[in-house]
């Protein structure tokens, strides 16, 4: 998704653009945004356009680097991701952690103090690993849910553009509408300038976490997860191979015949069905998943939520999602 980098910010600063070079960051380029469920058959995810962690991590850093002009902020936005395994948040279904999203995190530090290229970099630019490997610190970059970050701005603007909910014109008309403003406990956050905007921009994101949390979303998931477990207990793969490049665990399956069937299976995914009570028989899963919706500022009105009570419905209603039902293939 890299069309939207020239609008986050007009170049790449030579900075970014090193640090953007080193093997740590280019791998993320075969690390896809959307947790494996492109490559299944269902077709709400069929011609979504390419969108990598590489894209969405360089997009994070050029806004961070708008924003605020600071080196160090805007490094540790471009390394944020720097740990992101194969299929992303697939692993934390994996690893149980799917509603929090946070093992995944786990390494980062340890990956970029043992990166010489990074460690190289980050000396000549005064920088030290402590200054990087924790973009939360940072409320440009990123802060606590459902405000509005640099990481929360760039995946959704993102991902509008890559499920073709919004063309250009809308997401520049949303990006240009941003300033930093305080927020309630008087922390520069990201915040739009008019409530219109504001409204339409919730609204969008709101439609694209809908499809975080679908039933198609949250069992391609688990059942990836499922899979790679079983090639980890049978040591097709190993849980560093995990932190390689999608088609390097991909080539993995496909070499063990288990394995690759399960691959081709979850390839051929097509369609769910819903029941209350388990089926015998087929893949059934009984599945929350994290509710991640933004609730953004208006330069000296407040918050979306308030000044619209549609939206604040809205919000409430995607908040209550029910997760009861089994959702599987017979």
């Amino acid at each position: 998704m890299t069309e939207n980098w020239s609008l986050y910010h007009p170049e790449i600063p030579e900075f970014l653009r090193r640090l953007a070079e080193t093997p740590p960051m280019t791998r993320l380029r075969q690390v896809g945004m959307n947790c494996g469920c492109e490559y299944t058959a269902f077709p709400q995810f069929s011609g979504w356009a390419p969108y990598s962690r590489f894209d969405h991590s360089l997009g994070v850093a050029l806004i961070v680097w708008h924003f605020t002009g600071d080196v160090r902020q805007s490094a540790a936005g471009l390394l944020h991701d720097a740990a992101t395994p194969a299929f992303a948040h697939v692993v934390d279904f994996l690893h149980g952690d799917h509603l929090r999203q946070e093992s995944t995190e786990g390494r980062t530090a340890e990956l970029i103090g043992r990166s010489p290229e990074l460690q190289a970099l980050l000396g000549e630019y005064g920088l030290t690993t402590a200054d990087v490997a924790d973009y939360h610190r940072y409320p440009i970059a990123d802060n606590d849910s459902p405000q509005l970050s640099a990481d929360r701005l760039e995946y959704t603007l993102g991902d509008l553009r890559c499920y073709g909910f919004a063309g250009e014109a809308a997401i520049r008309a949303f990006y240009e509408d941003l300033t930093v403003w305080r927020d309630e406990a008087g922390r520069p956050e990201l915040a739009f300038r008019t409530p219109e905007t504001a409204c339409a921009f919730t609204e969008a994101a709101l439609r694209t976490a809908r499809v975080y949390v679908a039933d198609e979303d949250r069992f391609a998931m688990q059942a990836l997860a499922d899979l790679l477990r079983g090639a980890v207990g049978r040591k097709v793969l190993t849980e560093d191979d995990l932190y390689q490049t999608e088609p390097l665990v991909i080539q993995r399956l496909e070499a063990d015949p288990v394995s690759a069937a399960q691959w081709r299976r979850f390839r051929r995914f097509c369609r769910v069905e819903r029941r209350m009570d388990r089926p015998e028989g087929g893949i059934w899963y009984r599945i929350p998943a994290k509710l991640r919706y933004i609730d953004p500022l208006v330069a000296g009105r407040g918050r979306v939520s308030r000044l619209d009570e549609g939206i604040r419905q809205a919000q409430e209603t995607f908040l209550a999602t029910d997760f009861a039902c089994w959702i599987g293939v017979p």
